[in-house]
């Protein structure tokens, strides 16, 4: 087994239970409260994503989504092979961050779980495909041209989250990430509408992956977790 790649996994792992910790323990403490502002919840998200991609970048890349690495691999950032091994290690840590959640703060609002509102499938399904297409934007921004001067780049992926929160939150729940959506789900039984997350999503990704081929000059000079297509 390669070392370089457990690392890069238990990375991917702690990555994402930061993310859904963090995220999904925002929401289940709100609901334990009465709620907080649209805009705390989106700040939340905002953390949840900017804390572990500052932690593990460095180290795998901070796909921290299946999505992020499914479209990564699909426009030949990195290699099909590295993809199982990535997926293993975001639904592990998903599941390790929500059952961090149970046990800290409760089991209120479904862990978190995402659910589209009533008779909002359409709408529900477009946001989700949107506004993840616009994170695999900012993803591949980062990813291509680097962190840039004062890494401010790193911002790009948990400001798409955090704006989609605010915009489809109350309509979606805004997942944009299957493992953060499977990971709650399973634990609370609440499956509701689950399959919209899991076409929706990818769907969105893919298109991006389709349209946005790395150029040569990228393949040169991709950070860590970005590696080499032949590997």
């Amino acid at each position: 087994m390669n070392p370089e790649r457990i690392r890069r996994w238990a990375a991917e792992a702690a990555g994402t239970a930061l993310l859904v910790g963090i995220g999904t323990g925002a929401i289940v403490a709100a609901g334990r409260i009465g709620g907080i502002a649209s805009w705390a919840l989106a700040l939340a998200w905002f953390l949840a994503v900017l804390v572990p991609i500052g932690i593990f970048v460095g180290i795998s890349g901070a796909h921290l989504n299946p999505a992020v690495t499914l479209a990564l691999a699909a426009s030949d950032r990195i290699a099909w092979r590295l993809v199982p091994g990535y997926w293993a290690a975001q639904l592990v840590g998903a599941f390790l961050g929500s059952l961090g959640v149970l046990a800290t703060v409760g089991a209120g609002s479904d862990l978190g779980a995402t659910v589209p509102r009533a008779g909002e499938l359409p709408l529900a399904f477009g946001g989700e495909a949107g506004f993840t297409a616009l994170l695999v934007v900012a993803v591949f921004t980062l990813s291509d041209r680097g962190a840039g001067r004062l890494r401010w780049r790193l911002l790009l992926p948990p400001a798409a989250v955090g704006v989609s929160t605010y915009v489809i939150g109350p309509i979606t729940g805004s997942s944009l990430n299957p493992a953060r959506t499977i990971a709650p789900a399973v634990l609370s039984g609440t499956y509701l509408d689950l399959w919209l997350y899991l076409i929706a999503v990818p769907l969105g990704a893919l298109v991006v992956a389709a349209l946005w081929r790395p150029r040569a000059v990228d393949r040169l000079d991709r950070g860590p977790g970005r590696l080499d297509v032949r590997q």
